[in-house]
């Protein structure tokens, strides 16, 4: 895993500038945890009894960016990328079958339309709603820089656990 490869956050900018790079870092790092593995790798439960694995975060961050930024802030109505399978399950964990590249073009691309609705933003005081729920961009950006770094904790044991590779 290479450090480089990451967009460095802001250290010196104004809020949003600060919020959207650190944001992007954490994107970066899932990406660096991912690299050089095959899909067997990215599919592997690596840490039992845990069903997590580092597909299923991918596709998971996914549905986490479609759902904050497009439904809940542009006010959307996008599906779910990983629908609800006959047990009512949601299925983004579910990656025993899971097409490896289009998962990662799926969470890309929403990353890239997340990105697209930020930067059309006026200010971080925009606001969206789920339900009767009023969120602000700015709790937008806080929460996803949270979620991702939760999620960045349990791919580094995932990554370790498949090949020993250790990093920030």
């Amino acid at each position: 895993m290479i450090d480089e490869q990451r967009t460095r956050p802001v250290l010196t900018g104004d809020e949003r500038a600060t919020l959207t790079s650190v944001l992007q870092w954490q994107r970066d790092t899932l990406m660096m945890k991912c690299a050089g593995l095959s899909e067997q790798q990215l599919r592997m439960r690596a840490v039992a009894p845990s069903g997590l694995s580092l597909l299923g975060l991918v596709r998971h961050l996914a549905e986490v960016e479609r759902g904050w930024f497009r439904n809940v802030l542009a006010g959307e109505d996008v599906r779910g990328y990983f629908p609800k399978n006959e047990a009512g399950e949601w299925t983004e964990f579910h990656v025993e079958d899971a097409d490896v590249a289009a998962s990662f073009s799926i969470w890309e691309e929403t990353c890239e339309r997340s990105r697209t609705i930020v930067d059309a933003a006026e200010s971080l005081d925009v606001t969206g709603k789920f339900g009767d729920q009023t969120y602000s961009l700015h709790y937008i950006l806080t929460h996803m820089i949270e979620e991702y770094a939760r999620h960045n904790g349990h791919a580094d044991l995932l990554r370790e656990a498949i090949d020993g590779a250790t990093g920030e």
